[in-house]
Order: C-alpha cells, then structure tokens, then sequence
C-alpha cells in the first residue's frame, strides 16, 4: 500500500505540475468564502447556499474532511468538496472556473484526491453525477477508471441553479472509484481503456436511439445477454435552454433505459465519445 500511495501522490503531483497549477487543501474561512463563491459562478447560481456555502465547508474542513483548492498564480481557478461516508469518501461537488474548463484542471483534482484518501486508507470514492451529461459520462469512467453503479431517481430533487435549471427532475448516477483497483492505476497512467464501440455495436440491441427530433421511445430489450446501447443528448445543457420540454423528455426516457437495464443486472461498461453508453450482462 504504501508504494501505491507515494505513486498515487507523484501522479497527481506530476500532473498538476505540468498544468502549472498547485492544489492544496483550504483551512481558513476567507479561503473557503472564495471557494464558495467561485462555485455559485460555476453553477451560475443566484447564491453560494444553493450549492455549498463558506460556513459549511469551513466545518467540514475543520472536521478533516477533503476541501482543497487549484490554483494558478496564486488565483483560484478550481475547487473540491468531499466528506467521509461509511467506508469511502463522499465527494460532494467539484468545479473548475470556466475559463479553464477542458484543460485538465479538474483530473488533476481529482488525482490529487485519490492520492489523499489513499493517504488515508480509504480505497473507495462515491459521487453522484447527471447522466445525460455525456462529456462527464466518459471522464468518470475512463479517464478516472470508476464505475457507474445505482441509478438514482430525483436525488436532490429540484434544483434551481443556472446549470440545471429547466430540468424538473435531479436524476444521478451512482459513482464508484475503487482507488487502488486495476482500472484507476491504469486510468491515472494515461490507459483510459476506452469501449471498442464498433466492436460492441456489432452484436447489440440499441434501447434508446437519437434521431433529429430527439428520443425515440425506449425500445423494450430482451435482455438476453446481448450488450445494450442507450444514447444520450449532444449537449443537455445547451438542449435545456433552448428546448427544456425535450430535454425533459430525455430525462424520462434514459431513466426507463439506463435505470431498467440496471434493474435487469446490466452494468454500464462504457461511454463511447459519440454518446453512447455502452452496457453488458452475463450471457
């Protein structure tokens, strides 16, 4: 273990060092006032007490848990929250400054908070995320190497911040990140193991299609150990200001998808770059 955790820590270090960031944790409350206000601006909410305000994470951070901030000279650009859940880290919300959104900053958090909870002896990370949010879909599970594991229906029900809003319903994903399991070591090598898509798509049954309209309805699969495909929006984000009625209807239909097949013993395997969820089942 203890190889494991001083590589661990070199990743993230090599890593943020490369980005010319550094990542530390945040203890004091003017620290954690920035950190919350940064969030609001990234959710585009109308308060930092819609998502997570300066007191409650100046106690959370005071009781050990995981607040850390990413910064680059000296500015504070990203920003992690978790906390300790029964056997595992609950990572609560993390968020990257748009400006420096799709450069690496929020891997090289999360590294660094796979290296910490090593530090700790905790080998399990959990969070939940939307999974119509496809780009979030293919980090997760390949750039990070977790798995998606319970479908969980209007989980924090109704949000009002700028990036949800238009949704009527809060749908997640369950995440898993075995920190020290094979697929995480080889994740945080570079090895995203990305889904043969063209391979998998040979041999299976598409539950939930895309067309220019939208959703088709779900078809009902047989669920006979063939792989399933369920396809997601382009973009929900962009999809919920321009046309919120579809995009709720999207919600609908990749919940009986994505939740059915998992009811069903299905595992969600994959994400495929063109936005497809790609699931498997024992023949």
């Amino acid at each position: 273990m203890d190889d494991l955790i001083a590589e661990a820590k070199e990743v993230a270090a090599t890593t943020a060092g490369r980005l010319g960031i550094t990542i530390r944790e945040l203890r004091e409350p003017p620290a954690h006032e920035a950190a919350a206000q940064l969030l609001a601006r990234i959710w585009r909410a109308d308060s930092p007490d819609e998502l997570l305000n300066a007191r409650m994470m100046r106690a959370l951070a005071y009781a050990g848990n995981y607040v850390v901030g990413a910064f680059r000279g000296g500015v504070l650009i990203g920003c992690a929250v978790a906390f300790f859940g029964i056997d595992h880290l609950h990572s609560h919300i993390t968020g990257v400054d748009p400006d420096a959104q799709s450069r690496g900053v929020g891997h090289a958090i999360k590294l660094h908070q796979r290296g910490w909870a090593l530090d700790r002896r905790i080998e399990s990370v959990h969070w939940t995320f939307d999974p119509l949010v496809r780009r979030n879909a293919y980090f997760n599970l390949h750039k990070l190497g977790a798995r998606a594991v319970t479908y969980l229906p209007d989980f924090y029900g109704r949000m009002t911040d700028g990036i949800n809003a238009g949704d009527t319903t809060s749908d997640r994903l369950y995440i898993q990140w075995d920190v020290a399991s094979p697929e995480a070591i080889a994740a945080a090598a570079g090895d995203s193991r990305e889904v043969d898509f063209d391979r998998v798509a040979a041999d299976a049954e598409v539950v939930l299609g895309r067309d220019a309209s939208g959703p088709p309805p779900p078809a009902k699969p047989a669920y006979d150990g063939r792989p399933l495909l369920v396809a997601v929006p382009e973009d929900v984000e962009t999809l919920r200001g321009r046309d919120p009625d579809l995009a709720v209807r999207w919600r609908g239909e990749v919940r009986e998808a994505l939740g059915g097949a998992l009811d069903a013993g299905y595992r969600i395997t994959g994400m495929a770059r063109t936005g497809w969820y790609v699931m498997e089942g024992s023949r």
